[in-house]
């Protein structure tokens, strides 16, 4: 069997590893998402997982806004803790939010959770 790619090695994919992601580690929301963050005992790369509810639209609009936020991740500039086990819920109307306000405000608003900041809804 081949080695998981970089990107693969990144992404939180286990309902185990999300369980201990929401009961051990700590939240922030903003009005459109809601980043769970657990500093790990390792200091690997850090690992995200994303989870976007039915709330938030069918499911070609699910998948849009899992990809839009995968992006912002992993854009330039944008650090995540290393060893930290990151994940980001998607709210009701995240989809309309990311469209009407830009990729860039997405990119802000994640930094700004993570960080520990107000997020700038």
């Amino acid at each position: 069997m081949n080695a998981p790619s970089t990107a693969a090695r990144r992404r939180l994919t286990r309902s185990a590893d999300f369980d201990a992601v929401y009961r051990r580690g700590r939240s922030r929301s903003s009005r459109h998402l809601v980043v769970s963050l657990f500093p790990r005992e390792d200091a690997e790369a850090p690992r995200v997982g994303v989870a976007v509810p039915k709330k938030v639209g069918n499911a070609v609009v699910r998948n849009r806004v899992k990809r839009q936020l995968r992006e912002a991740v992993a854009s330039p500039g944008f650090a995540l803790p290393l060893g930290s086990d990151v994940v980001i819920v998607a709210r009701s109307g995240a989809a309309e939010a990311i469209e009407t306000q830009g990729f860039v405000w997405l990119v802000d608003e994640l930094r700004a959770l993570i960080a520990g900041e107000a997020g700038p809804s």
